[in-house]
């Protein structure tokens, strides 16, 4: 990252991140705690937008492990409010992964999945630059996109990672990616298996093995924690892969360590791995002991997700947990435990994750990631109805235009009386309208100039080096085409027309100071001229223009027209 005014080496500040960033996936949080404390000189030593993003990133992740999720949710706000002004890089994917991560365990799936899409499109457009912030940025968005229940592409940002680990010297990081990529994989196998799909769930779990024994491979010597979560993923990739006796003993093994030496997230890991486990074993020979111990197991592993917060592991254990009952012949326990599976997951999604696990849900089962990243920028970056760039797409393109190098003009076009065609056809019928009035103003518009849906019934349109007269001549071929295209088939009482509102920013010339104010301000005066436009009539355009200038038919110039 490149730091403004800084008092601090960019160096230091980025070994201080690798330090945080390794200690707040860590179980034990006074260590992630004390390496904040520590560190807070050196990240307020700057000023640039980047660094101070990350201090308040890393103070959201401490107000969750103080439970006060309103300050949290604060610190991520400021966070969020600062992304506009990091520059387009790996470190700003990184910093939108981690905050992504931050909204998972805090429940925001919503944002946590707008700020994921973000991330996965800046890893896209850095890939061909390994560095260890690229990898840092996949390996947060595969532990988000697993907690999301994307387990795809949790796959593939996991493989992604190793593949930038693989062409950098850290041997570490190289090992903690090929063990997040076994982990991953095994999820999914675990994920197919219950879905019937034993031959892709082999498929994985036989990646998974080749994955952990690669780990175990190299001159890596892993904490413990990181040991036994190896030997965990191992044995229940044999268990993936059918071999549940050969999976049996080892994992009674590791857990015996576990309950031990590790923390609480991770006895809870193996204890729902191997009452998995024990549960296949049961069914296949009929023993109810097993079961029995199985679902001892899962309670204790639900106590440890609720503690950790790893909500989606504990939904998956009150899941298992009354499906198991129900299986013994226990309805009771088994309602009990469904019925808090169901007001949890309905908690869930009451903060909008319908919406948003439907555009990644229909995409789960992609298997390259390149499809997987296509299939993000769409839906990030395009308007479904339209096919036009959305808002966001908007956004970002007026938030790199410099103003004032050349002319350039905004036109926001809004469809009139839209409301009665809603109300008197159906939406069905409006739905056809903006697709129409969309290939219309694509069609009409210059080479060059770019056509997006604003909101709702709004369009705008840019028109680079176009002047003022430029861009009034485009807009009233615009309008005249709309005003005069056949609506016959569509059953409308009247037909469409558009009123348009134009505002421009000239070019400044070289030595002279540039007045130029930024786009918003450019699009608000546009957006003025529209209401102006409606207010006079309809059906016109509408953008300043000298006194006594003749307005060409149609078009109507100046505020006192």
């Amino acid at each position: 990252m490149t730091t403004g005014p800084a008092r601090v080496a960019p160096g230091v500040l980025q070994a201080a991140l690798w330090r945080l960033l390794d200690a707040s996936e860590a179980e034990d949080p006074a260590r992630f705690l004390d390496l904040l404390d520590e560190s807070a000189p050196v990240l307020a030593g700057t000023d640039d937008p980047s660094w101070t993003a990350w201090r308040h990133a890393l103070a959201a992740r401490r107000a969750q492990l103080a439970c006060e999720p309103e300050r949290s949710a604060e610190e991520v706000s400021a966070a969020r409010d600062l992304l506009d002004r990091c520059p387009v890089s790996s470190e700003t994917a990184l910093l939108m992964a981690y905050l992504a991560h931050v909204e998972v365990v805090a429940d925001h799936l919503d944002h946590a999945m707008l700020l994921a899409v973000d991330a996965s499109l800046l890893t896209d457009g850095q890939a061909a630059q390994p560095s260890r912030a690229l990898l840092q940025a996949h390996r947060w968005l595969s532990l988000t996109l697993s907690g999301l229940d994307l387990e795809e592409l949790a796959v593939a940002h996991a493989a992604l990672g190793h593949q930038v680990a693989a062409a950098l010297p850290d041997v570490g990081d190289h090992g903690r990616l090929l063990l997040l990529s076994a982990r991953q994989h095994v999820e999914l196998a675990q994920t197919l298996r219950r879905r019937g799909d034993s031959e892709r769930a082999e498929e994985l779990a036989g990646e998974a093995l080749v994955r952990a024994s690669a780990a175990r491979e190299l001159d890596w010597r892993p904490e413990q924690a990181e040991a036994d979560l190896l030997d965990v993923v191992q044995a229940w990739a044999l268990m993936c892969g059918g071999d549940l006796d050969d999976a049996l003993g080892p994992l009674r093994r590791v857990r015996r360590s576990v309950q031990r030496e590790a923390g609480v997230w991770l006895r809870g890991y193996t204890d729902l791995v191997l009452a998995r486990l024990l549960t296949a074993v049961a069914k296949r020979d009929g023993d109810v002991v097993l079961g029995e111990e199985a679902i001892d197991l899962l309670v204790d592993a639900s106590g440890a997700f609720a503690a950790t917060g790893d909500r989606r592991r504990y939904r998956q254990a009150l899941l298992e947990l009354g499906q198991d009952n129900a299986d013994l012949g226990r309805p009771a326990e088994a309602l009990h435990w469904l019925e808090a599976y169901r007001a949890d997951t309905g908690r869930a999604h009451a903060r909008g994750r319908e919406m948003w696990a439907e555009m990644f849900v229909r995409r789960s089962r992609l298997r390259e990631a390149e499809r997987q990243a296509a299939v993000l920028r769409r839906h990030a970056l395009e308007d479904p109805l339209t096919g036009l760039g959305n808002r966001r797409s908007a956004e970002r393109r007026l938030g790199a235009l410099r103003l004032g190098e050349e002319p350039l003009s905004l036109a926001v076009v809004d469809v009139d009386r839209f409301k009665e065609v809603n109300d008197e056809a159906s939406h069905t019928q409006g739905d056809a309208v903006l697709r129409r009035v969309a290939d219309l103003l694509r069609e009409h518009s210059r080479t060059g100039d770019e056509v997006y849906r604003w909101a709702g019934d709004e369009f705008l349109v840019v028109l680079p080096t176009a002047a003022e007269p430029q861009a009034m001549a485009v807009m009233e071929r615009l309008r005249s085409a709309v005003a005069e295209a056949d609506w016959s088939d569509l059953a409308l009482s009247e037909a469409v027309t558009v009123s348009i509102g134009v505002a421009t920013a000239p070019a400044v010339p070289a030595g002279q100071p540039n007045p130029v104010l930024g786009w918003k301000a450019l699009f608000d005066t546009a957006d003025l001229h529209l209401f102006s436009a409606k207010r006079g009539g309809r059906n016109r355009v509408r953008a300043h223009a000298p006194p006594d200038a003749l307005p060409p038919a149609g078009v109507d110039q100046g505020e006192s027209a």
